[in-house]
């Protein structure tokens, strides 16, 4: 990529979530930087991840652990699989700082989980915040904060 587009980082957007809901992780990690994190805070306009509790905060690593768990054969909890669908509306681009390297979207979501006979859905917004990494845009930060943060949760097994 020479000069990125808020086409790009819209098209970006939704890449990801076709991945996630086409149950491709590996291609789906690749979206993320080395040192990048997925965030998904426990408080309304929460600022910490490291000093707040949050519903999830991994880095590269865990989210890979938590890939090879979905991708396992010994993995009982998903027998059935359990399956996504993100509907999003059209992403914001609230940076673009080439000289800088980051950029930052935001998306309101309407996330639906499935397996078997459970079904759950949620709402929220995500947050991506992008940097070029060898022509390729790469995720430091996803956030994701659910309208209903505070309500009782199941298991969310899947990437919103």
């Amino acid at each position: 990529m020479t000069e990125i587009t808020e086409k790009d980082l819209a098209d970006f957007v939704y890449r990801e979530a076709r991945l996630l809901d086409e149950l491709r992780y590996e291609e789906w990690l690749s979206l993320y930087a080395e040192d990048a994190h997925y965030w998904m805070p426990a408080e309304w306009q929460q600022t910490d991840p490291k000093l707040q509790a949050s519903l999830m905060y991994e880095d590269l690593l865990l989210l890979r652990i938590r890939v090879e768990r979905l991708s396992g054969n010994r993995t009982y909890s998903q027998k059935p699989k359990s399956r996504a669908q993100h509907l999003l509306q059209a992403p914001q681009i609230d940076e673009m700082n080439p000289a800088e390297n980051r950029y930052r979207t935001w998306t309101s979501f309407h996330y639906a989980e499935t397996r078997g006979d459970e079904f759950a859905t949620y709402a929220g917004w995500a947050r991506h915040e992008l940097r070029v990494e060898e022509g390729e845009l790469k995720i430091v930060l996803k956030r994701v904060d659910l309208v209903n943060f505070d309500a009782p949760f199941g298991n969310i097994q899947l990437f919103m």
